[in-house]
Order: C-alpha cells, then sequence, then structure tokens
C-alpha cells in the first residue's frame, strides 16, 4: 500500500466517479482502475461499488477512508508547509444538537481569525449524526448533552465509537417558549400546565430512539407533539401554534432576539452538557479557544 494509493481512493470518493477522479489526477481511468484493484488485492476486500451511475464505497471502504483520510490531509498540509511554502489554513469542525449557545461560540471563535486564513465548518444535526461525524474525523468535537436516563446507553455508544464525553457544565431544565405564550409569565411551569400546548421536538430519524433525543422527558405521554428538523421552524412553531420544548434555558438574545422566554420546569432533571471527541487525541488549539467560548455561556448553569 501507497501513499499514492490512498490518494487515489480519497480522490474517488470525493468525485463520486472514477472518470472524474481520473481527470484530476490526470490520470487515464484505466491507470486509476488498475491501481486501485491493486489495493483492494492487497487488502482483500472490495473498497468501492462500481455501477453505471457511479463509484461509492463498501462498508470496508468507508472504514479504510476515515483512516486514509487523516494520512492524506496530514501529507497535504506538509507538502503546502514544507515544498510549496504555503501557510496552511487553520481548520475546525464541530457538530452539535441545536443549541443556539454553540452557535454563538462558533462566532466568537471564528472573529479572533481573519477571513482569509481559516476554513471552519459548524453542523446543526441529529445525535447520531453528531457521534458519526466526530467518530470519522468530519468535526473534531461533538456538542451535546447526558442526563439520568440517557446517560448509560450513551456513554456505551462513545464508548464503542472510540469517543469519550467531557462535560462543560450542568443545567436545570427549562421550558422554551415565545413571549407571547400564555404561559410566558410564570416562575416556573409544571409538565402538567403544558398538557394543552404542542410540545416540539427534533426529529431523529426512522426509528428514533428515545435515548438520542435532544430534549429531556422524552418518554413522557405528551397529547400534542410535532417534529422538527431545524431550529427556524421551532421558532415559527412558537409562535404560530403556542409551542414549547424543553432545553437548558441558555438563551443568546442577539442570535434569536428578544421574543421568547426560558422559564424553569418544576423537575429536578439536570442536563449534563459537554463534548465528544476521539479518545487518546490531543485538542487542537482552535478547539480549545472553542471550547473557552463554550464555557461563558454561563446562564442558568447550576
Amino acid at each position: 500500500m501507497t501513499l499514492q494509493q490512498m490518494i487515489y481512493a480519497v480522490t474517488i470518493a470525493e468525485c463520486g466517479s472514477m472518470n472524474r477522479a481520473a481527470q484530476t489526477l490526470f490520470l487515464s481511468q484505466s491507470s486509476l482502475s488498475a491501481s486501485v484493484r491493486n489495493l483492494e488485492e492487497e487488502i482483500g476486500q472490495p473498497l468501492f461499488r462500481r455501477t453505471n451511475r457511479g463509484v461509492s464505497a463498501t462498508p470496508e471502504g468507508e472504514e479504510f477512508l476515515i483512516y486514509a483520510r487523516q494520512i492524506v490531509n496530514q501529507y497535504r498540509l506538509t507538502e503546502e508547509k514544507f515544498i510549496l511554502r504555503k501557510e496552511s489554513r487553520k481548520s475546525f469542525g464541530v457538530s452539535s444538537q441545536h443549541y443556539t449557545f454553540a452557535v454563538k461560540a462558533f462566532i466568537e471563535m471564528a472573529k479572533q481569525f481573519s477571513l482569509d486564513e481559516y476554513a471552519f465548518t459548524i453542523y446543526e444535526c441529529r445525535t447520531a449524526e453528531i457521534i458519526e461525524n466526530v467518530r470519522s474525523y468530519k468535526s473534531e468535537l461533538g456538542i451535546l448533552y447526558l442526563d439520568d436516563f440517557n446517560r448509560d446507553i450513551l456513554l456505551k455508544i462513545f464508548d464503542d465509537n472510540g469517543l469519550e464525553f467531557t462535560e462543560l457544565f450542568a443545567c436545570r431544565t427549562f421550558v422554551f417558549l415565545s413571549a407571547g405564550h400564555p404561559l410566558a409569565g410564570r416562575k416556573s411551569i409544571a409538565l402538567e400546565d403544558l398538557t394543552p400546548y404542542p410540545c416540539l421536538s427534533f426529529y431523529q430519524g426512522e426509528g428514533e430512539a428515545f435515548y438520542l433525543s435532544e430534549e429531556v422527558y422524552s418518554t413522557w405521554h405528551y397529547r400534542q407533539i410535532i417534529k422538527a428538523s431545524d431550529r427556524a421552524t421551532f421558532l415559527n412553531l412558537m409562535l404560530g401554534l403556542n409551542g414549547y420544548t424543553l432545553c437548558s434555558g441558555i438563551l443568546c438574545e442577539d442570535l434569536n432576539g428578544n421574543g421568547y422566554r426560558a422559564v424553569p420546569l418544576k423537575s429536578d432533571k439536570i442536563m449534563h452538557i459537554g463534548y465528544i471527541r476521539r479518545k487518546g487525541g490531543t485538542i487542537s488549539t482552535l478547539a480549545g479557544i472553542y471550547i473557552d467560548e463554550l464555557k461563558k455561556c454561563d446562564t442558568n448553569v447550576l
């Protein structure tokens, strides 16, 4: 196995086509195909499925590409730094449950760098996708919460995927609703008080498991429940239907405006918000800066 073969495999995966990959690499398609076949024979497993619509990685290929991408990316950075004499751009990726404070921390981190020197990515996505993104090195960090219901299951999933969880802060549970909601003026709200109103929950995919939910009390019997996939839709449903969701209570008015409220829920349920990362790795400088910004989001934190 050679570095060149790994570069070929990564390029094919990026292009999704043997022909396009060959053009990108300035090779003939036959030469590229032969090199990949040799690699597959050496590994003893097929890396790609070949169809009339293009190529896609096999399960074995996906696993191989996780490691190959790391090697290829490090090679490219080294080449830029020492051969091409380029200053490599700072890169950082994070995946998060739908937390405004995670976006705010990302913004504050990005403000510390000039626009031409970084390549940052942030994904607001489902819990399972956060885990996969960190496992596959698509993101360095994943932001999510644990509580007494999901902790044991999620910690087992993290461990099985070579990940570890670090707590940032603990906070009480709040009801997040619009400022015009009939219950918005309360000092606290019980779950029973919310019965007449639709509960809003982030969609976690087909066959979603309760332990992947972004909201506490995911097994509570809600008379009305609406699933949505993005935060903007949540806010519209709060305004239009007097919907609500359960959250950490950490609000960012400079991003969402002042038309919403977080009212304490009458509950002893505690959310432990933190990040997951690959086991054994070091935290990059950029990830360290991002974590420091997250720690500043301390409203309602115990």
